[in-house]
């Protein structure tokens, strides 16, 4: 149709002198959507309670049910990342960005059913299925985009592309609660004429990326942007096809540390509302817990570009040094910051934690484009996130999981997590040791023109 040769790649490139500072919009517009998938923990209790209202019955849906529609949203990201990545490099950002508003924005108006009618399945294959699709196509579309405009700071690039995914449930968490209180009656928690709401909505925003996305010509260069004659250790101007990449030592050292990272951070992302009640009973509201949500969300976000711009200075490796080494002391602290009571030091922890996780995110891309340059970066990038798809289930099947399984043993639910809080730490120390064997690609794996 011709409507929809709009979204051709070639409709798509920039003209001469376009600022590529109008690009990041368009890659915030989707990531900010998307990332209301970290919201998702305030739905937990309310589908908890679709029968019963004011308090779960018989016939309600249990919490560790609940946890597998992130999962499998959260699964579907990285495989549908894997399976589209070399397949965005060849449409162009705007085609896969559109597929993904529609798997987005459908998915929700599939769960939206399933919730009417008390069918879990639907939600798992609505907002976990396709909208897990939409999620993977909607987080790489605008990665190598922007690593195109800003050669010049590549980490900084990647920041700006991801934080959006980072920042979505500091949006997502507040307008679903508000959304679900104004749809809220004695018959309905109202998260069916939320998620219809939501679907809507996030639609619209995510179509202002699409038409707004710009690619750079194949000649195009920063004024004034010289590369460095000697490029930094762990950094080549050569090329890697995504099916050399995959299956070099580098690739799969980068997913460990991807998917260790990730596994520790999800799990307390996935849980944050519940976690923080259950940690400090009778203290903590439902709306200070939605809040505690919003606020990991803005760490997240934030710490996606900080994080991201410094390892632009200190590099790649020693910024993951960072990351996993204080992570791990920080995870194997919560559980006494939890004891004492100290709320503010536990927030702060957490925090700091969520930034990290989120800079972790941010910082693979830049990684991969050190490591196998840009020419597939997008289907590189892609088939790493496998490695999100893997932390997606382990993390929050960890959290939720252990903390009944201790419950049912007579654990009071201030102490449900300890044991799982020590298991992220040494999966982090994991992650020190894969960092630390990360080395050049060789040179038989580069790209040679034909």
């Amino acid at each position: 149709m011709a409507i929809l040769s709009i979204l051709d790649r070639e409709r798509s490139i920039a003209p001469p002198g376009y600022n590529r500072w109008l690009v990041p919009p368009a890659a915030l517009a989707i990531h900010l959507c998307i990332g209301q998938a970290y919201a998702f923990s305030v739905f937990k209790t309310p589908l908890t309670q679709l029968l019963g209202i004011k308090a779960s019955i018989p016939g309600d849906w249990k919490m560790s049910s609940l946890a597998w529609i992130f999962s499998i949203a959260l699964g579907m990201l990285g495989l549908s990342a894997a399976m589209f990545g070399k397949w965005l490099e060849k449409v162009g950002p705007r085609r896969a960005m559109a597929a993904a508003t529609i798997c987005f924005s459908g998915g929700f108006f599939i769960a939206a059913i399933g919730v009417k009618l008390h069918v879990l399945a639907l939600i798992y294959l609505g907002y976990g299925f396709l909208g897990g699709i939409g999620l993977g196509l909607g987080y790489i579309s605008p990665v190598s985009t922007l690593i195109k405009w800003f050669p010049d700071r590549p980490g900084m690039a990647t920041g700006m592309a991801i934080m959006g995914f980072g920042g979505g449930a500091m949006v997502g968490a507040p307008l679903s609660t508000l959304l679900m209180k104004f749809f809220q009656t004695q018959h309905s928690m109202g998260v069916f004429e939320t998620f219809l709401a939501m679907g809507a909505i996030y639609g619209a925003f995510m179509l202002f990326g699409v038409l707004t996305v710009r690619i750079p010509a194949p000649d195009w260069k920063p004024e004034g942007y010289i590369p460095p004659a000697q490029p930094k250790k762990l950094v080549t101007t050569a090329n890697v096809d995504v099916g050399k990449a995959w299956h070099t030592p580098q690739f799969w050292m980068l997913w460990i540390v991807l998917c260790v990272n990730v596994t520790a951070g999800i799990g307390i992302l996935e849980h944050a509302a519940p976690m923080i009640q259950d940690i400090f009973p009778g203290r903590i509201s439902k709306d200070a817990a939605t809040g505690f949500v919003g606020l990991l969300s803005l760490f997240n976000l934030v710490g996606r570009f900080f994080w991201s711009s410094l390892s632009d200075k200190i590099g790649r490796k020693g910024i993951y040094l960072l990351y996993l080494l204080l992570g791990c002391a920080l995870y194997a602290a919560l559980p006494t910051v939890g004891r004492s009571g100290n709320v503010v030091l536990f927030v702060a922890s957490t925090c700091l934690i969520l930034s990290m996780y989120g800079g972790g995110f941010a910082t693979i891309p830049a990684y991969l484009r050190d490591l196998f340059g840009t020419m597939h970066v997008s289907a590189i990038h892609g088939r790493l996130l496998t490695a999100w798809s893997t932390a997606a289930v382990l993390g929050p099947v960890l959290v939720n999981y252990l903390r009944d399984y201790r419950l049912d043993l007579g654990v009071a639910r201030a102490e449900a997590y300890s044991m799982t809080l020590y298991i992220m730490a040494g999966l982090l120390l994991l992650g020190v040791i894969s960092n630390a064997l990360v080395s050049p690609v060789d040179q038989k794996h580069h790209h040679v023109e034909a």
